[in-house]
């Protein structure tokens, strides 16, 4: 209490409001994988993001960071799909770059551009500002400035040029343009230019600086990535060194996991099928040690719906935080195959309808009879007796109905346990402890007594009795729904000596209508 020492009005405030709870993202994924490189430009200079979980909200942001499609990789199109179907936001971990190096490492391509009066003397070097093969891509023209024509009763002596432009093109495609650059020292110095303006290349200049380049257009060539086999410790990574999957540990708005490329090791022969498995039970370690996060799991390419159901009985996953679908899909090949079609890993797909779903109805939505965009076909079309099959093991199907497009048809997880057979209840109850365990913070320390049973049990039930009135709470009023128990019985005088405060909470959430049956019979009216 305040000392007051001598007459007077006192104003004194009492924090005796209400501490609304919010709830928390519930859309946001983590892809590790393989991408065409792993760098962005700070203050000039390439700096590499591999293994680094980096944020991502558009496909844009993403070509820039970590290049685009390309061959040995799924995860450029699983984050493509991943945006296409809904997604926002998402972070990406390079673990392997297949076009271009890491800052440092590979060998970055060059092209030596020719002295305009002789050609067996170099005026330029291009080189690449990414090592890797992605530099081979890279074609820069050269084009002298042609000086103006000297004015009438002036010296007819033609005057040499001085300036030149250079245009980097990417894939035939024009993506710089410098102009009036020159060899003297300057603001227009072709070197400094470059060196601060270009994202592509960089040049050097050769001999005294005193020859120009001659016009032409000119390849580069030459770069190189250095082999790395992935193993299963660069997807577990380090928490210490904030990369992998320990990377992520440290941020807390991750809500999803997708590992698309750990079939592309397979499919190497980098890693077996013991591999595969180590590596999705590390992810489905990782989902269970943070709590709020979850696991979209991939099958194995190129199996059948017998070998798949016998692959998941092998494998022997029991986790409530994980999914596993089936079969790939069929999408546009947009790594230089025009007009053809490549099958890959769903789980991009899949954790973009996840953030729609999220979005549009809410978490407690089964993602399930959803629409999967951008999406041209499946591996195999499952029939029903197979689909009969696989369900109840907890292997959801992606299928394709004449008329309504394909559609992911299980919403189940990978649990034993029939209360969190749904991944709709399991990714509720992350959202509700979530929401809870952040807006609850200011307890810790608060005086353990009736007037704090009452401001938390006030608190949490404000919280709830919105979350059932977005419908995701079964009941046709709040008390049905769900329950708050703070008091005297959950905090006896032996918990409270320890410390502790015991809030008691019960919820009812909604299940899917999995199983929608009629029973129509013969009724003979009167």
């Amino acid at each position: 209490m305040p000392s007051y020492l001598s007459p007077g009005v006192y104003m004194e405030e009492v924090d005796k409001g209400t501490k609304p709870i919010e709830a928390v993202g519930t859309a946001v994924a983590a892809f590790i994988g393989y991408t065409e490189k792993a760098s962005e430009l700070k203050h000039g200079e390439s700096v590499s993001l591999l293994g680094k979980p980096t944020l991502v909200t558009n496909w844009s942001q993403y070509v820039a960071r970590f290049g685009g499609f390309v061959k040995g990789a799924y995860l450029p199109d699983s984050v493509y799909g991943y945006f296409a179907n809904g997604g926002s936001i998402c972070y990406v971990v390079s673990i392997k770059t297949l076009g271009a190096s890491a800052p440092g490492t590979g060998k970055a391509a060059a092209a030596e551009i020719p002295a305009s009066t002789d050609k067996k003397r170099a005026a330029l070097s291009f080189k690449a500002k990414d090592s890797g093969t992605s530099g081979n891509n890279i074609e820069v023209e050269v084009k002298t400035v042609t000086p103006p024509a000297p004015a009438e009763g002036a010296d007819a002596k033609a005057i040499a040029p001085n300036s030149f432009n250079v245009v980097v093109k990417v894939n035939g495609q024009t993506a710089e343009t410098h102009t009036d650059l020159t060899l003297a020292k300057g603001d227009n110095n072709v070197q400094t230019v470059l060196d601060t303006k270009s994202k592509l290349i960089t040049v050097e200049v050769a001999g005294k600086g005193d020859l120009m380049p001659a016009d032409g257009a000119y390849a580069l060539a030459g770069g190189a990535v250095d082999e790395k086999k992935v193993s299963l410790a660069d997807y577990q990574g380090s928490s210490a060194n904030r990369t992998g999957l320990g990377g992520l540990e440290a941020l807390d708005d991750v809500t999803m996991v997708c590992v698309p490329d750990l079939m592309s090791a397979y499919e190497a022969k980098e890693i077996d099928m013991k591999g595969v498995q180590a590596v999705q039970q590390a992810i489905i370690d990782y989902c269970e040690l943070v709590r709020y996060c979850f696991a979209i799991i991939d099958c194995p390419p190129g199996m059948s719906p017998s070998e798949i159901k016998e692959w998941r009985l092998t494998v022997n996953y029991d986790t409530t935080r994980a999914a596993l679908y089936y079969p790939w899909i069929e999408i546009a090949d947009m790594t230089g195959n025009n007009g053809r079609t490549r099958l890959i890993p769903p789980s991009g797909h899949v954790a973009g309808v996840y953030a729609r779903t999220d979005a549009t109805r809410g978490v407690h939505k089964a993602p399930a009879n959803e629409l999967m965009r951008a999406t041209l076909g499946l591996e195999i079309n499952i029939t029903k007796g197979e689909h009969d099959l696989l369900n109840p093991i907890g292997i959801n199907a992606v299928r394709s109905f004449p008329g309504r497009g394909i559609r992911i048809w299980g919403a189940r997880t990978l649990s034993s346990d029939p209360s969190w057979r749904y991944i709709n209840v399991r990714r509720l109850f992350n959202m509700i402890e979530e929401s809870i365990e952040n807006g609850t913070q200011w307890v810790v320390f608060e005086p353990n007594d009736p007037f704090l049973w009452g401001r938390v049990t006030r608190d949490v039930s404000s919280f709830l009795r919105n979350v059932w009135r977005t419908g995701a709470l079964f009941g046709n009023n709040p008390e049905a729904a769900f329950y708050v128990k703070c008091d005297e019985e959950t905090n006896p005088p032996e918990a409270r000596d320890l410390g502790q405060l015991v809030v008691e909470i019960g919820i009812a959430p909604v299940k899917p209508a999995e199983f929608v049956i009629f029973r129509v019979s013969q009724w003979q009216p009167g």
